[in-house]
């Protein structure tokens, strides 16, 4: 499936994305604070791309100006949740490249995929996460109209090996029908 915006194209990830993808996840100010390690290599990339990025409802965050991938946008299913999510609810996860923070593409981004998973997928709400200290992210999700719900304390980040405090926001589908034709500020 592909959906594009107003600036972007969401698609499936293609393994000729891996060189793109490693000029913005080798930057240690994207990965750490998402939860997930800098890649090293290109091939590293390559990995992820094929064991990550490869899963249903994930796509690259590609410019329509040159299609070039610069981030990522996906669904994640509640059983595969970070939080207690209900069977008919889902959870969005993110990221940009640094060269493209403060221009609102992710935003726009989260913004389609609210319509694809409330519309298209009928879900009921959707859950979003953010590690302590990544007011970025949290910002985004004021942007899209989350609305703070707990945190959770001393949860294990797998993937960075260490413990660490997550926030999580929802929107209900009759809260997004509310907000959906406003614009993003």
């Amino acid at each position: 499936m592909v959906f594009e915006t107003e600036r972007l194209i969401l698609r499936p990830w293609e393994e000729s994305d891996a060189e793109s993808l490693y000029e913005y996840a080798k930057n240690p100010d994207v990965g750490p604070i998402a939860g997930w390690p800098v890649h090293v290599s290109v091939e590293n990339s390559l990995e992820i791309i094929r064991n990550v990025l490869s899963a249903d409802e994930t796509y690259a965050v590609c410019l329509k100006e040159d299609g070039k991938a610069i981030g990522s946008i996906g669904l994640i299913p509640p059983m595969q949740s970070h939080t207690s999510a209900a069977e008919d609810e889902i959870e969005i996860g993110y990221w940009i490249g640094v060269p493209f923070w403060g221009k609102g593409l992710i935003p726009e981004a989260v913004r389609r995929l609210q319509g694809h998973a409330f519309e298209d997928l009928y879900c009921s709400a959707m859950w979003c996460g953010y590690y302590d200290g990544n007011e970025k992210s949290k910002r985004c999700q004021e942007k899209c109209g989350f609305i703070y719900h707990h945190t959770e304390e001393n949860k294990p980040c797998t993937l960075m090996g260490d413990i660490r405090t997550e926030h999580f926001t929802r929107i209900t589908k009759a809260e997004w029908e509310k907000t959906r034709k406003k614009p993003v500020v």
